[in-house]
């Protein structure tokens, strides 16, 4: 690298291997029978009676219990225990047919129904008769669960596992009172009860089943109370989306890293985040903050597992976890603090990408640099506060958020490129003035705002902005001075600093001599002169001692 030279410019260097974050793809497994291949097969008529069977026994057993409420059949504890004890009555059945080879189909569909009344039973007694307290239904119906679950896990059956799942979670609502907070938590059941054989078998289907269910009816939940006006309980609602948004992203992450290649886990991580984002517009400002912040941490959490986790999930996690950032931030704050927010966020990404070679992050991070700069535009740093003092001063307020902001311009732009030619995004003599042009004239931008916010504070009006003004001319003088100075040995610091001249001399003509007046203008002439004659003086005895050696 030449002295004072910028990595990318000067002589060509060999192309750096970049290390892989994520592994490498897998394979993709090879691909299984056909429907009509399974229909053709020797007994499918006979499972598809009993799974028939089975769904036809446990939609008779929901019929009747609501019949049973309808009409005042028995007592509500007969009611209950009727429904348990018919479900363990065909799980023993269905497990004693299981002995005989033959028998499995049926014994596969008599429990798999036989478990699902039984959770159902514990859900009408919590629910409907409150035999049970939320947290005792919530316990024995996880109980319940587990073990249905590690019965098919034992069994090897993926398909006794879904229907148990499945049917349950059709089922609930129609017994419970509505879409409420406890069958939420019945559902979230069913999901935590599906983790330990999840993690063990290559079911891809199971995810899916006790996945969609909560994520549905939280949608549905918060579609409810927005209609409603908020007249549910909000807070509870918005509670349980961001639970089940934690849980199904830690569960989908959990079985990515037992099964990189499963495409399941993927569209699970792709639904988790949208009730826990969604809900943010059930709470006042700082309680929808902080929940969007809260999955976006989790997503950039899992992204940071990199290399454990397959490329494509990685990526979703890692946007998506930007993305909830990118609205937890546009919630919290408003006005120049959202655009400081931005940028402060922009900057820290960058440096993380850079620091962890995370070459992905860099389009999260260009995204909330984008939307910091249009922010600071619009608001804190608008151009009109660059060229014009404003009518009845400024007050200290605008004056520091101009200056941070300022700053930030110029920070964000030198971090955000040198990032980028570290991680070869941008290498190469062809490529450095181009990246590096965009950098420089936004930190041209933020240098100017930062000075005439220094200005702006010694003075809040006309004297301090055209304090600032002559601050802006003096300080691009000297940089060039500087840049000339170390680039005596490098053709593109000559450039820039030779650019920024012309750019000091077009403000000097252009603005300094129509907007000064009085001793700002003179000052800034004079200024400005006597450093562009003095980087004139010493840059020719650098180049003469230079000749002579």
């Amino acid at each position: 690298m030449p002295p004072g030279g910028v990595p990318g410019w000067g002589a060509q260097q060999p192309p750096r291997q970049q290390p892989h974050w994520y592994g490498p793809p897998t394979p993709p497994p090879p691909p299984g029978p056909t429907l009509w291949e399974r229909l053709s097969r020797d007994g499918a008529g006979s499972r598809i009676l009993a799974w028939a069977g089975g769904v036809v026994t446990l939609a008779g057993v929901v019929l009747l219990l609501v019949l049973a409420i309808q009409r005042g059949y028995l007592g509500p504890l007969p009611r209950v225990l009727l429904g348990a004890g018919l479900g363990v009555v065909l799980t023993a059945i269905g497990t004693w047919l299981h002995r005989s080879p033959t028998a499995r189909t049926g014994a596969y569909a008599l429990a798999a129904t036989g478990i699902a009344v039984v959770y159902l039973a514990v859900v009408s007694a919590t629910t409907l008769y409150e035999f049970l307290p939320p947290w005792g239904g919530l316990l024995t119906g996880l109980a319940v669960t587990a073990a249905g679950i590690a019965l098919a896990g034992l069994w090897d059956s993926q398909l006794l596992a879904i229907f148990v799942v499945v049917c349950c979670a059709v089922s609930a609502p129609i017994i419970t009172k509505g879409l409420d907070s406890l069958l939420m938590g019945f559902l979230l059941v069913l999901l935590l009860g599906t983790t330990p054989v999840q993690l063990t078998k290559r079911w891809s289907g199971l995810l899916l089943a006790a996945g969609l269910p909560p994520v549905i009816v939280c949608f549905l939940n918060i579609s409810l109370a927005v209609e409603h006006r908020f007249d549910r309980d909000a807070v509870t609602t918005a509670v349980l989306a961001g639970v089940t948004s934690g849980i199904v992203i830690l569960l989908a992450t959990a079985t990515a890293l037992r099964r990189p290649d499963d495409s399941f886990t993927v569209v699970m991580l792709g639904l988790a985040p949208i009730p826990g984002l969604i809900a943010a517009i059930l709470l006042p400002r700082t309680g929808a903050a902080i929940l969007a912040a809260s999955v976006g941490v989790l997503l950039l959490a899992v992204c940071l597992l990199g290399r454990r986790l397959s490329r494509t999930f990685g990526l979703i996690a890692g946007g998506l976890g930007a993305f909830a950032l990118l609205q937890a931030t546009a919630i919290f704050f408003d006005g120049d603090a959202r655009a400081i927010a931005f940028l402060i966020e922009a900057l820290v990404l960058t440096v993380i990408a850079a620091r962890l070679r995370l070459t992905p992050a860099l389009v999260p991070a260009a995204t909330f640099a984008l939307v910091g700069y249009v922010l600071g535009l619009v608001f804190a740093a608008r151009p009109e506060l660059l060229v014009r003092p404003q009518l009845g001063g400024t007050d200290i307020g605008a004056a520091v958020s101009l200056g941070v902001t300022g700053v930030l311009f110029a920070a964000v732009a030198i971090t955000l490129c040198w990032a980028a030619f570290r991680l070869g995004v941008l290498a190469g003599d062809d490529h450095a003035p181009r990246g590096w042009v965009p950098a420089g004239l936004l930190t041209l931008y933020g240098s100017t705002a930062t000075l005439l916010a220094v200005g702006l504070l010694v003075s809040p009006d006309r004297d301090g902005f055209l304090l600032g003004h002559v601050l802006v001319t003096v300080s691009w003088t000297v940089a060039a001075l500087v840049l000339l100075l170390r680039g005596i040995d490098s053709v593109p610091l000559r450039v820039a600093g030779l650019s920024l001249v012309v750019a000091a001399l077009a403000k000097l003509v252009l603005f300094d001599l129509s907007s000064l007046d009085g001793m700002a203008r003179v000052a800034a002439f004079l200024a400005a002169g006597l450093v562009l004659l003095a980087a004139g003086a010493r840059y020719a005895k650098l180049v003469a001692g230079r000749a002579r050696s």
